[in-house]
C-alpha cells in the first residue's frame, strides 16, 4: 500500500500534536510522582540521584497511558484543523472519503498498538520489579543512607554518630560524636569526639573505616572502672555494616508478571480459583489497552469536525473525558475482577464494547448521514449556555456599573 503525497501530509499534521500529548501527558505524570518520591528519599536518607532511577522504572507505566491520549490527540487536531482550514471540505468534494482518510491515522494505531504491547506486556513488569527493588534499598539502606546534619544516627550494632557540619557532599565532615558499645561485654564502650572525620573503604566489604582527625577518645573497659581519655591526631574506628536482606523474586502481584506468564496463570488448572482470577483480570485489562489504539481513530475523527460556521472545541473537551472515563472503568473493573465481585472478562470488553460502539456510531453519523454532525447538538446546546452566561455577566457588569455612577453621584 503506497503512500501518496496526502497522506505524507496528513502524518506530518498528526504527528507533532501526537508527540507533543504524549510527552506532556508522562511529564504531567512524572511531575506529580516526583515530589512524592523527592519526599520519600528524604525521609529514608537515601542518595538524591536514585530519585530519578525510580522515575526512569515508572516511565513505561507512564507512557502506557499516554500513548492512547497521544494518538487520539494527534488524530483529532490534525483532523480538527483539516476541517477549520476548510481543506476537509475541499478533500470531501473531491469524492475522498472518511474511510479513506482514515488510512494513515489507521497506520499509526497500529505502529502504537504494538508499542503499547510491548510495553504492558514486558517492559511495564520488569520497571515495576526495579522500582520495588529500589524502594526496599532505600528502606534497608543498601543504597547508603545519608547522615543528617545535628542527629544521631544508628550505624552498625551499638554505635551512634552525630555530625555538626558535612562539607563536600559528606566527604568531609566536621564536629563529630562517636559512641560505640560492645553487646558481647556489657559496660564496654568508646565515646569520641573529633573536629574531622571521613568514611572510608576496607578490604572486608562489611565493614568500613571513619577516620577521625584532632579529637578525644574515652574507653571504658568495665561498668565502674575509671574510662581511659586520650587524644590522638588520627584514629581509625571500623564500622560493621548490618547484614541486608535479598529482596523477593519477581512475580509477587500482577503488575510484575509478563503477558506469557499472566496466560500460564490464568489457565493454569493447579493455581488456585483466586490467583487465576486475579490473572485474567490483570491479563484482559492489558489486552484492552492495546486494542482500543484502532478505536481511538474513529472516536477522535467523529469529535474532530465541528459544526458548519463553528470554531468549537467541545469536541476535544469530550473526546479527553471519554478516553479519561474508559480508563477509569477499566480500572475499576480489573480491582473488583480481582476481588471477585464481577466477572474478569465482562468487567474489561463490555466497557470496551461500549466504548467502541459510541465510537462507531458517531463516526457513522459524520461520514454516512448528509450534513451530519456527531455533537451537532450538544454544540448548540453548549453555545447556547454560553451566550446566556455571557448575558448575565453583561447583566451584572452593567449593575454594577449603575450602582457606581449612582454612588458618585449622590
Amino acid at each position: 500500500m503506497a503512500l501518496t503525497g496526502f497522506d505524507r501530509y496528513q502524518a506530518r499534521l498528526i504527528i507533532v500534536p501526537l508527540v507533543s500529548s504524549l510527552v506532556i501527558a508522562a511529564m504531567l505524570l512524572l511531575l506529580d510522582r516526583m515530589l512524592r518520591l523527592f519526599d520519600f528519599v528524604m525521609n529514608e536518607g537515601g542518595p538524591v540521584n536514585v530519585v530519578w532511577r525510580m522515575l526512569g522504572n515508572l516511565l513505561p507505566e507512564y507512557l502506557s497511558l499516554g500513548i492512547p491520549i497521544g494518538v487520539m490527540m494527534g488524530v483529532l487536531l490534525a483532523f480538527r484543523r483539516l476541517a477549520l482550514s476548510s481543506e476537509l471540505d475541499a478533500l470531501r468534494a473531491v469524492g475522498v472519503s472518511y474511510t479513506r482518510l482514515l488510512r494513515v491515522p489507521m497506520l499509526f494505531a497500529l505502529v502504537f498498538a504494538v508499542v503499547n504491547l510491548g510495553i504492558v506486556g514486558w517492559l511495564q513488569p520488569i520497571s515495576r520489579y526495579a522500582y520495588e527493588n529500589l524502594r526496599f534499598e532505600l528502606r534497608s539502606g543498601a543504597l547508603g543512607a545519608s547522615i543528617k546534619v545535628g542527629e544521631f544516627a544508628r550505624l552498625g550494632e551499638g554505635m551512634t554518630l552525630r555530625v555538626e557540619e558535612s562539607l563536600n557532599q559528606g566527604s568531609d565532615l566536621r564536629g563529630l560524636f562517636v559512641r560505640a558499645e560492645d553487646n558481647k561485654h556489657p559496660g564496654r564502650s568508646v565515646a569520641v569526639t573529633a573536629a574531622q572525620g571521613t568514611f572510608l573503604s576496607s578490604d572486608d566489604p562489611e565493614v568500613i573505616l571513619l577516620r577521625l582527625r584532632h579529637g578525644t577518645l574515652v574507653h571504658t573497659t568495665r561498668e565502674g572502672a575509671v574510662p581511659r581519655v586520650l587524644s590522638f591526631e588520627q584514629h581509625d574506628l571500623p564500622v560493621k555494616l548490618p547484614s541486608m536482606a535479598n529482596f523477593r523474586q519477581r512475580g509477587e502481584g500482577n503488575l510484575e508478571l509478563t503477558l506469557p506468564e499472566l496466560t500460564r496463570t490464568a489457565f493454569d488448572g493447579s493455581a488456585t480459583a483466586e490467583d487465576r482470577r486475579s490473572a485474567s483480570a490483570t491479563l484482559h485489562r492489558r489486552i484492552v489497552q492495546c486494542v482500543i489504539m484502532f478505536v481511538l481513530p474513529f472516536w477522535a475523527v467523529a469529535l474532530a469536525v465541528p459544526a458548519k460556521r463553528s470554531t468549537s472545541s467541545l469536541g476535544v473537551f469530550l473526546a479527553i473525558i471519554g478516553i479519561v472515563t474508559f480508563h477509569k472503568l477499566t480500572e475499576y473493573g480489573e480491582r473488583m475482577g480481582i476481588l471477585g465481585r464481577v466477572d474478569p472478562v465482562l468487567a474489561q470488553w463490555v466497557p470496551f464494547v461500549l466504548f467502541t460502539g459510541l465510537a462507531l456510531w458517531l463516526f457513522r453519523i459524520l461520514a454516512e448521514v448528509p450534513g451530519g454532525q456527531p455533537i451537532g447538538a450538544l454544540d448548540r446546546g453548549a453555545a447556547r449556555i454560553a451566550a446566556l452566561l455571557q448575558g448575565l455577566a453583561g447583566k451584572l457588569v452593567r449593575r454594577r456599573s449603575w450602582r457606581d455612577d449612582a454612588l458618585s453621584a449622590g
